[in-house]
């Protein structure tokens, strides 16, 4: 059930780049008694981490999850890499974010999940996927989620609960490529076993397209070729797959007997 909705305040962490300015994000807490799980939000490739915030920052955490939604592009000087591609650099984001949090003694260190959109369900699968950037970290996230993430060149080998939200109609993150890698296949055949790895969970929603939930763009657009369009009915079934999916990996507490 939803609470009041928690105050947002700018926090500032990890400096990646030896720059004067550090990674920020907006933190919200809500006003639960003891530690709480929590989630790491991670923008797509135009930015917004703002707008991101007040999408879904501002939701989770009335759901009574500590979130912290990360701005990538600040310390770098970036505004938008939709036609550039992302610094490498970005992948450790999720974790600089994940280190920040679990030295709160408001965060359950131990439940605190990735949730990322387009690009920064790049870096969400990334984060989890079996690897050097999951093997290097001390610190481990239990559950992910992608929203619209690019699946091509993932194996799927992922060591925690994840779940993908695409919709059918995507034309720039391909809802064929991540069922393949589901399903433990590429373009070049069989990438890996199906008993590697944690389960993946793949919802498609029919008639989507990519950012289906932003309602900013309840008009369709067109961004370098791909179109963009506001989908309510796949908002409302992603929304609802979101709170049941953090609620069963991090978000009920275990009995205590």
């Amino acid at each position: 059930m939803a609470h009041a909705e928690p105050a947002a305040t700018v926090v500032e962490f990890e400096n990646p780049l030896a720059k004067s300015q550090p990674l920020q994000g907006y933190l919200r807490q809500p006003n639960s008694a003891g530690p709480s799980p929590a989630v790491v939000l991670l923008h797509s490739c135009n930015g917004n981490w703002q707008r991101l915030d007040e999408r879904w920052g501002k939701r989770i955490a009335s759901w009574g999850y500590v979130t912290l939604t990360v701005d990538s592009f600040g310390p770098r000087g970036l505004k938008n890499t939709c036609g550039s591609g992302a610094p490498v650099d970005l992948a450790y984001d999720a974790y600089r974010a994940l280190n920040y949090l679990v030295q709160q003694g408001f965060v359950d260190p131990a439940r605190v999940a990735a949730v990322g959109f387009s690009q920064g369900a790049w870096q969400v699968l990334s984060s989890v996927e079996r690897g050097i950037i999951e093997q290097t970290s001390p610190n481990k996230f239990r559950a992910a989620v992608a929203f619209y993430p690019h699946c091509l060149g993932f194996k799927g080998n992922m060591t925690v609960p994840t779940l993908i939200l695409i919709g059918e109609l995507d034309d720039w993150t391909s809802a064929k490529e991540c069922r393949n890698m589901v399903d433990g296949q590429d373009d070049w055949g069989i990438s890996r076993q199906r008993d590697q790895g944690v389960p993946i969970k793949l919802m498609i929603y029919p008639g989507a397209y990519h950012a289906f939930d932003a309602s900013s763009l309840t008009t369709p657009t067109r961004l370098l070729g791909h179109h963009l369009e506001f989908n309510q009915s796949a908002t409302d079934q992603s929304t609802g797959a979101l709170f049941e999916f953090l609620d069963a990996t991090i978000g009920r507490r275990e009995q205590v007997k």
